[in-house]
């Protein structure tokens, strides 16, 4: 949910001023006897205290409530499920819960330290308990249930119990999978493939140790024959003691600093939940997330055990290019141009990642283990890696004689490095450009799922379909408003508009879509309301603050500096962007946005800015009308709507029984319900999506975009709202669209719906 601001431009009197007083608090050099990673710490609590009181927007007080919150939030990141510590160690850290204000202010780790040294010895003595409790086989005949609920759950007071809950936690893990292993070997000797069936891991909320359910391998004796119940359990077993080692091998690999930055942003978000903390790892990945790309190979890497496999290479990438490596292969060793190369098994994957990426044009060269088993050592010249997944991408279809453009825009990324570089803005102006070329009569512009990103880009895209006039309002810390306006007179779309909105479509697409709104330009249907975040933050670098540079990188703060307002004054803020079209919605019940958290910032209301609404909208009234009426009556998004609660049901069922007759029995009546709701994953409106004419040439040189191309093409022609969002379009024409009869195979499949 991350919206990141050109804080150079707007934010620099604050980011001066702390510049200016963070010269003489942290000018110092490290005389201190005590650690290095000690002294880092200390350092970076005090930048991080003094960099959210001087840039906040509004900084909480820090007091015993600010502690309370603190020590709450990290326990619980620490030991979620409650399968570590013991209530002897709660009682022990609770002296701690209205001091930790006190520890930041004194640069105190006393009770970072605490809980860091008892976590781990806590963690060395659950894989004893793991590895004993998987050693026998569970009986499941047993009366006996287990609560997943575990923020309810008390602690265990003694090892004995700890045991316990281990056990049964490690008893509903294994049944459900062995259960799946029954039910296929079961319809296999009936010869029944029931592709679409819900296993008993779909359907059962985790329980956080699920094996990985591929049970074609292993599951028939080396004759051949069907396997016995007591070798389905044991293999069961064995999996689960596999995902456990893996689970703790990756646990392992986590560094006293990787668990202190969990401690750091348990403060960090008392502030608000996005002023964030990354340490130099996250710091690279965000800058990657928010402009989509990164120098290196392209490759998607997987720990497995002690080995690094490569898992996708990115379409367009070296790695790519060079069709040498492929899915599946494992990196040995790495080496740097004509370097020595270096043994990287057993290496953290961060730190294989660091020796894999580096600058355009310099060589990296893997010794791979081949997917064949052979060895083979591959050179790569290092590129510019687009993720091609992070741009904006659009389709055509075709209805009733009417083309219509659908444009998806997974985020506002941009470049903040390079000014020619890619940016939403002018993706997205270049896309409508291309639909206009394509002769589409309306644009769809999706932006479910959007979590933000830079709002300079919301501005563009906003003023491709005004005339221009104000886009949004922000007040900084210093509570000036600034308005931020669309000055370019040119209309790039003035046809028919609908933006797509759904409950987790946030902070730049809320900007966006509260623009389109408030000038009555386009309709924003989708759900009830977007997530809620009406913030600004900057990304400051930490570093930059301090002369010595013997503590190492230090990272990167994000921090909440501006809330944003829509043109009308009202904020976004918790509230979000209520649609003109509230569409039913699969989450609706679920508690999910800004409004669901308890650190949050209020809601507020300034003045309006100035603005004209958008006057050739004729039929915009009557289209939201049209598809209310619609929507009403339509038996799919009944169906969504009694999905809606019946997961807002399941999601407060806690209870398992650890009984295989009646997990059994439970779980049927679950698969049961989800055969009622198949219908809504199988609807099919039968429209054909393509693509545009310059990414059909670039899909005949990529099979890989092809195949992402037509997964979505197919996915479009699946989606209801998409389809209600084309009615719409229909409704907004100047002339009436004539509707042609349905086809007899979406006929049939409308009457499947219906019964």
């Amino acid at each position: 949910m991350n919206t990141i601001i050109d804080f150079m431009k707007r934010n620099y009197k604050i980011i001066l001023a702390v510049v200016l007083l963070s010269a003489t608090l942290f000018a110092f050099r490290n005389n201190s006897t005590q650690s290095v990673n000690s002294e880092k710490d200390k350092m970076l609590l005090e930048l991080l205290t003094f960099v959210i009181e001087k840039g906040h927007y509004s900084p909480a007080a820090i007091d015993d409530t600010f502690s309370k919150g603190i020590y709450k939030d990290y326990i619980q990141a620490l030991d979620p499920s409650k399968r570590f510590f013991l209530q002897s160690d709660i009682d022990e850290f609770s002296k701690f819960e209205t001091q930790l204000d006190n520890q930041l202010l004194n640069k105190d780790l006393t009770f970072f330290n605490l809980t860091y040294n008892r976590l781990i010895k806590r963690m060395e003595e659950g894989k004893n308990l793991y590895k004993d409790i998987l050693s026998t086989p569970f009986d499941y005949t047993i009366e006996e249930t287990f609560n997943t609920d575990y923020e309810k759950e008390p602690y265990a007071k003694n090892i004995g119990e700890l045991k316990e809950k281990w056990r049964k936690q490690l008893k509903l893990s294994t049944l459900s999978s062995l259960t799946d292993r029954l039910k296929i070997q079961e319809n296999k000797e009936k010869g029944i493939v029931d592709k679409d069936a819900k296993s008993s891991s779909d359907v059962l909320k985790s329980a956080e140790f699920n094996d990985d359910l591929n049970y074609s391998k292993n599951d028939k004796s080396s004759d051949g024959k069907p396997k016995t119940y007591e070798e389905l359990e044991k293999i069961t077993r064995e999996s689960s003691l596999k995902s456990l080692n893996e689970y703790f091998g990756f646990m392992k690999e986590l560094t006293r600093d990787d668990w202190f930055s969990i401690y750091v942003n348990s403060i960090t978000a008392r502030f608000d939940p996005h002023t964030n903390y990354f340490p130099p790892e996250e710091k690279e990945r965000f800058d990657v997330s928010i402009s989509g790309k990164f120098e290196g190979i392209g490759a998607r890497l997987q720990k497995k055990n002690d080995f690094t496999e490569i898992t996708e290479l990115i379409s367009g990438g070296p790695a790519w290019r060079g069709k040498q490596l492929e899915a599946g292969d494992v990196i040995m060793k790495v080496a740097q141009g004509n370097g020595e190369p270096l043994d990287i098994v057993g290496m953290r994957l961060d730190d294989v990642v660091k020796k894999i990426k580096g600058p355009k044009g310099s060589e990296v060269r893997l010794t791979v283990k081949k997917v064949d088993g052979s060895i083979k050592t591959i050179s790569i010249i290092r590129d510019i890696v687009e993720i091609e997944e992070t741009y904006a991408k659009s389709s055509v279809v075709e209805r009733n004689g009417v083309k219509y453009g659908v444009i998806y825009l997974p985020k506002f990324y941009i470049d903040f490095e390079n000014a020619d570089g890619r940016d939403a803005g002018k993706d997205i102006a270049a896309e409508v450009e291309s639909l206009k070329k394509a002769g589409v009569n309306g644009i769809v512009l999706d932006v479910r799922d959007d979590g933000g990103g830079s709002l300079s880009t919301v501005v563009d895209i906003a003023g491709l379909f005004i005339e221009q006039g104000p886009i949004v309002q922000i007040k900084s810390a210093d509570r000036k408003k600034e308005v931020l306006y669309d000055r370019d007179k040119k209309i790039e779309w003035n046809g028919p508009l609908v933006i797509m909105v759904n409950s987790f479509s946030a902070s730049a697409s809320e900007i966006l879509a509260a623009a389109i709104q408030d000038y009555k330009r386009g309709i924003i249907l989708g759900s009830k309301q977007t997530y809620g975040k009406g913030t600004v933050q900057n990304v400051i670098d930490l570093n930059k603050f301090v002369r010595s540079s013997s503590t190492g990188d230090l990272g990167a703060l994000k921090t909440t500096t501006q809330k944003f307002y829509r043109i009308n004054g009202g904020s976004t803020q918790l509230e979000g962007v209520s649609s003109d079209i509230v569409m039913p919605d699969k989450y609706a019940y679920l508690k999910m946005g800004e409004r669901d958290g308890d650190s949050a910032m209020p809601w507020d209301k300034i003045d309006p800015a100035p603005y004209t609404t958008w006057k050739n909208n004729a039929n915009f009234d009557k289209a939201i009308a049209e598809s209310k009426k619609r929507i009403a009556q339509n038996p799919q998004f009944k169906l969504i709507e009694e999905n809606a609660k019946w997961i807002d049901q399941r999601s407060k069922e806690n209870v398992y029984s650890l009984k295989m007759d009646e997990f059994k029995k439970n779980q049927s009546a679950i698969e049961e319900t989800n055969k009622k709701f198949k219908a809504i994953t199988d609807y099919d409106y039968h429209l054909k999506f393509t693509s545009l004419p310059q990414e059909n040439e670039a899909m005949k040189k990529d099979a890989s975009l092809k195949e992402k191309r037509e997964r979505w093409h197919e996915s479009l022609s699946k989606d209801i709202y998409v389809e209600e969002a084309l009615n719409v379009l229909d409704d907004l024409q100047d002339e009436p669209v004539i509707k042609k009869s349905v086809p007899p195979v979406a006929m049939k499949k409308q009457k499947l719906v219906k019964s």
